[in-house]
């Protein structure tokens, strides 16, 4: 096929097609559109069946919050599902406004009952009630200056969830940013409040595994041996290249599989990647069609091209020494175990020990750069080819 135009193809293939593209990115993903995932939705699904708690760990992007809501949709229909982001919060107070805001969402508009409920429950929370005329439904607006006593504030929170009429699950993503919060008795209070909820169960999902082990496997910390463990790896290649050639021909369109697996070598399995070029894949391939890898590899570039400008502000935002040692991670072009060794300073002319270990203390809180199994990785897939890209 022609490799010029291709987003531009999208909307006239779609409609010529009329078939619902099957990679997802956003928003709810019908099942049969899931791809795997069988044995870890059904571990998830005993655990909280069961009442535990689970930890549930990956780098990011690798979809842990869809699997839950996958795993959820296709079990009890008993649960009423909590699900808060606290990646971007930097406070306690923070962590309980968005909390809040989410239970209010997610419970109190069920039913009259459930709103005042909420309001009788909550009565530390000065925050303004209102009314949503296009939507039909009430609305609370939560400023952090409504939050004059924090740790009350959770305590309500929690009541309120006791005494809602269907049980919750709480999920928690990023959850290991409360270690970052300067209050420092953040998991001490959360572990007091979770050990007694009986009618919720928590999902806590994080994606840099370090942290999450040193919160949940540290004697030494109060969520210790608290929850059940999962960890979400990539989807296997042959599993999501089957995955993807069964669409594209239920479609009537073809792909190769070593378009496929380009996708996912270049993206290291990474879901949300996967499932992004597969998605444009799809859109610009016409009914009698086949997607070859000079396209993939189009689309590749494409979306790197769209997200160099996020990319460049992440980079903006750290030090020089940070960056140099990101580059040299990058040139090295597979994972290191020392990157304090003398043999990778001299070869990236790296100006010291001390300067290389200061840099990487800091991507690792920016969660730029990770570490697995001993060894150091570029944590996102898409900032590592963008900075090979940049020397080429």
């Amino acid at each position: 096929m022609k490799k010029t135009s291709y987003l531009c193809h999208c909307k006239k293939n779609e409609e010529m097609t009329k078939k619902i593209n099957p990679f997802i990115v956003t928003g709810k993903i019908p099942k049969q559109y899931f791809c795997d995932r069988d044995k870890e939705s059904e571990q998830l699904v005993r655990f909280l069946d069961s009442r535990e708690n689970v930890v549930l760990m990956s780098q990011r992007r690798m979809g842990k919050t869809k699997l839950v809501e996958h795993s959820l949709e296709n079990g009890s229909k008993e649960y009423v599902l909590i699900t808060i982001d606290i990646l971007h919060t930097s406070s306690f107070r923070e962590f309980i406004q968005l909390l809040g805001a989410t239970v209010f969402d997610s419970l109190a508009k069920r039913s009259t009952r459930m709103m005042k409920l909420f309001t009788a429950t909550l009565r530390s929370l000065s925050a303004s009630f209102g009314y949503d005329p296009i939507q039909n439904t009430p609305t609370l607006d939560i400023h952090l200056g409504d939050i004059t006593m924090p740790e009350y504030t959770l305590k309500e929170i929690f009541e309120y969830i006791e005494k809602s009429n269907r049980r919750c699950i709480i999920v928690i993503d990023e959850f290991q940013q409360v270690t970052k919060y300067p209050e420092k008795n953040v998991e001490a209070l959360l572990r007091t409040h979770i050990q007694h909820l009986e009618n919720a169960n928590l999902v806590f999902a994080g994606s840099q595994r370090r942290l999450m082990e040193e919160i949940f496997f540290s004697e030494k910390r109060p969520f210790y041996m608290s929850a059940r463990s999962i960890v979400l790896e990539a989807i296997p290649l042959d599993c999501y290249c089957n995955f993807a050639c069964h669409h594209f021909l239920k479609a009537g369109k073809e792909i190769e599989r070593e378009a496929v697996s380009l996708v996912y070598d270049t993206f290291k399995g990474v879901t949300l990647y996967l499932q992004r070029i597969m998605k444009d894949a799809f859109s610009i391939t016409s009914v009698g069609e086949k997607c070859d890898t000079d396209t993939i590899q189009h689309l590749i570039n494409d979306y790197l091209m769209e997200c160099e400008p996020r990319l460049r502000e992440q980079l903006a935002l750290i030090t020089e020494p940070q960056k140099e040692l990101l580059y040299a991670m990058s040139e090295e072009g597979e994972p290191v175990k020392s990157i304090t060794a003398s043999a990778f300073i001299k070869r990236h002319r790296m100006k010291s020990t001390s300067a290389v270990q200061s840099a990487a203390k800091k991507l690792l809180e920016f969660d730029l750069l990770t570490r697995r199994d001993g060894l150091y990785y570029i944590a996102d897939p898409l900032m590592d080819l963008w900075l090979k890209s940049r020397r080429l």
